[in-house]
């Protein structure tokens, strides 16, 4: 009696640990889909850049400069600034280039592409070919359609022949090297990290776990691969064979858009889910320059 006891309280034990990873991972799945559809819509901050580095280089003259040679400087600045004023009154100041910086700091779910579609809507209204567009990017990829998405934005300026860089301090990789491509220009850091040119899917698979307790998981589905690889679901060749053909086919569509918009680079050298360094990356045509050259 005592071990048949300790064998069911055993068994039980098992049920509920198993019950409440599963239940764990579900509620996981289900808050971050409400916080991401309950988080608020963020505003666009724009900031002049040119008066950040002129308050830079004023506390800078502040501290390095005598008081006459500091009242000199403020008073040289003082009367170019008039003259520049009604240079401008009279049409004779030429306009001026203005340059445009955005940041894109993506993650997995690439969840700053809505931020980044609203400040290329703003800018658009504003800047024109005389202008320049920077994109200062940092991104290891993630979901597909997300990045995809993104890129589409990018081409948004390029559509406009409104020129475009995208800057890389660290990473632009996978789909974040899918944004990239699509710059008149690519300027990278020498050991940053370029390419990652390719397409991987991973899932976890619990249904021997399943299976060995006793758990049954039903799955109804209408279209024979409605789907192929799921957590609790048995997996088959067939359907293996069907999520490989889906990967080979993203990454298709992944390659012939790196070419369409960089047809300097040789896919069958970059395309095969390797990354570089920036120098290296430079090498193949990835970048168009690092930051030394």
């Amino acid at each position: 009696m005592m071990e048949f006891l300790s064998q069911y309280g055993l068994f039980l034990a098992k049920t509920v640990t198993l019950t409440v990873a599963i239940v764990a991972i579900v509620s996981f799945i289900l808050a971050a889909a409400i916080r991401q559809r309950q988080s608020p819509a963020e505003g666009i901050e724009v900031k002049n850049i040119n008066d950040h580095y002129r308050d830079m280089s004023d506390t800078l003259d502040h501290a390095m400069l005598s008081k006459p040679e500091l009242k000199a400087r403020r008073k040289a600045d003082k009367k170019s600034n008039k003259a520049k004023e009604k240079a401008l009154k009279r049409g004779d100041e030429p306009k001026r280039k203005r340059l445009f910086v955005l940041d894109f700091d993506g993650d997995i779910r690439g969840s700053e592409v809505s931020t980044l579609r609203e400040e290329i809507t703003a800018l658009l209204t504003v800047a024109t070919t005389h202008d320049e567009v920077v994109i200062r990017l940092e991104s290891g990829g993630g979901l597909v359609h997300a990045y995809g998405l993104a890129a589409s934005q990018l081409t948004r300026i390029k559509d406009r022949n409104i020129p475009l860089t995208v800057a890389v301090d660290k990473v632009a990789a996978s789909g974040g090297y899918l944004m990239a491509c699509v710059a008149d220009k690519i300027i990278a850091a020498p050991f940053s990290i370029i390419g990652s040119i390719g397409v991987i899917t991973q899932i976890p698979n619990f249904h021997r776990l399943l299976k060995k307790h006793d758990v049954d998981f039903e799955q109804v589905t209408a279209g024979e691969f409605k789907r192929t690889i799921t957590m609790f679901g048995e997996s088959t060749d067939k359907a293996r064979e069907k999520l490989k053909q889906e990967v080979e086919d993203t990454h298709a569509l992944f390659k012939d858009f790196v070419k369409q918009q960089r047809p300097v680079v040789e896919l069958s050298e970059i395309a095969t889910g390797e990354y570089w360094l920036g120098k290296r990356a430079h090498e193949l045509n990835l970048v168009g320059c690092t930051w030394y050259e």
